[in-house]
């Protein structure tokens, strides 16, 4: 890319466009992430053992969360691209097929995960000790995940019509009302089960009001459930499913993953999943910008204009790299800082700390995944995506993190290598996908 081609790019209005819709969306995921961060605060002042069973709980969850993928990337491609177009009905009808498919996916997700909770649970080979904490908070977050499934599809139905602050606003209440009652169930007494039920309460609130918001936008959001249509629901799927795939390669991808680090040690596993959680806001930016441009490259594409998709693609790659280095750069220098907020283990404390060293020199890496995976994705072209996580999770990070971190006894630092090299690969891969063009070429009729 010269040096013309960057000044071409930074017009003022591609500029504020990208940030008009990326900045509401970092901060609703700052706030998200306080929702899981919360959680996992609260259970620190229990036991170490109630940060385990949360986190296996969550790791689960993320599986599930794969399935929703399904729908709210399909979502995003399908409304933003007739959004472009200005096809209004089209948008309308997209909306309401896209919420009967949620709720339909949410109840089934929901039963699936009470009936078969015992053998699900036992999947991640975690101890006795640590699924006594687990279960409580299990049943009352993953059994009722119906009102996560449609949050997140309502979300990315308001974000496609260039809505970001909608769903900024609605999760820092659901943050704010999750904190109030975190407090309020343990004082009770609740212990884990009060941490799961804040939380479900929180989603289940936050559902309403962006139902509410959608339904009564403007004058051209108007649906209704009399107009949905087989045809746009293969549409929806047909762009999703790949998404989805590549969202449940990874989650499995990860349960393993973690499998292999309890092997390596309880203090190993605390250590690995409180380095998750800080790292977790090393992908804020990124995936806040990720969302603003699946949603502008729908929309570009829907204008039949690939090269302002293109303009504002490299862009966002720009701001959302600069934003990660310097986290990237937080994290090294503050490294022990953080992970004393967490835990007072000192064993604990040292694993973390190289973790995240190891983590602050791989941030452009990630940002290339990020950015990269969500244009794609916008465009439609989902399959490329999904081809280079699997490659990613199951050739290197579970391949390689197994030779480096149990058979060269590396511990938790060689899994993490191989995570490092994991991150660098898909990037390049995907970079080079976009740089081909192919998406520029791609229908959702």
């Amino acid at each position: 890319i010269t040096g013309d081609f960057i000044m071409k790019l930074g017009t003022k209005k591609n500029i504020y466009t990208i940030f008009a819709l990326a900045i509401p969306i970092i901060v609703e995921n700052v706030l998200q992430s306080l929702l899981g961060t919360t959680d996992t605060y609260f259970a620190g002042k229990l036991a170490d053992n109630a940060i385990a069973g949360i986190s296996v709980t969550n790791l689960i969850m993320n599986i599930f969360i794969s399935f929703f993928s399904t729908i709210s990337i399909g979502t995003t491609a399908v409304v933003s691209r007739n959004y472009g177009k200005k096809n209004f009905k089209n948008v309308n009808i997209s909306i309401a097929n896209s919420i009967i498919l949620g709720l339909i996916l949410g109840v089934i997700i929901s039963l699936i995960s009470f009936l078969f909770r015992v053998p699900i649970l036992k999947i991640s080979r975690i101890e006795k000790e640590v699924i006594n904490y687990a279960m409580p908070y299990y049943l009352i977050v993953v059994v009722p995940s119906v009102f996560l499934c449609l949050q997140l599809i309502l979300s990315s139905c308001l974000r496609s019509i260039k809505d970001t602050k909608t769903p900024m606003y609605v999760t820092a209440f659901s943050n704010i009302l999750n904190i109030i009652l975190n407090i309020v169930f343990i004082t009770m007494g609740l212990g884990v089960f009060g941490l799961g039920l804040a939380t479900t309460l929180s989603r289940l609130v936050g559902m309403s009001i962006l139902f509410f918001k959608l339904k009564n936008h403007d004058e051209n959001i108007h649906f209704n459930f009399k107009e949905v249509n087989r045809k746009d629901f293969f549409i929806i799927l047909n762009i999703g499913i790949p998404a989805g795939i590549e969202k449940l390669i990874m989650r499995i991808g990860q349960l393993i993953y973690n499998s292999m680090i309890i092997s390596i040690g309880t203090a190993s596993y605390v250590a690995h999943n409180i380095a998750g959680v800080i790292e977790g806001y090393s992908y804020i930016p990124s995936m806040g910008f990720g969302v603003a441009i699946a949603t502008l490259m729908g929309i570009a594409l829907g204008e039949n204009n690939p090269l302002k998709a293109k303009k504002q693609t490299i862009l966002t790659y720009y701001a959302s790299t600069i934003s990660m280095v310097v986290i990237g750069i937080i994290f090294f220098v503050f490294a022990p800082q953080l992970a004393s907020i967490f835990t007072k283990t000192k064993e604990i404390q040292e694993i973390v700390i190289k973790v995240l060293r190891i983590i602050a020199f791989f941030q452009p890496f990630s940002s290339m995944v990020q950015i990269m995976t969500y244009a794609l994705q916008g465009a439609g072209d989902t399959k490329f995506p999904m081809y280079s996580t699997f490659i990613g999770i199951w050739g290197i990070r579970i391949g390689i993190g197994y030779v480096l971190g149990v058979y060269c006894k590396l511990g938790l630092s060689g899994v993490w290598y191989a995570y490092a090299i994991d991150v660098m690969v898909r990037g390049i891969l995907l970079f080079i996908r976009f740089k081909i063009g192919k998406w520029k070429r791609i229908s959702i009729n």
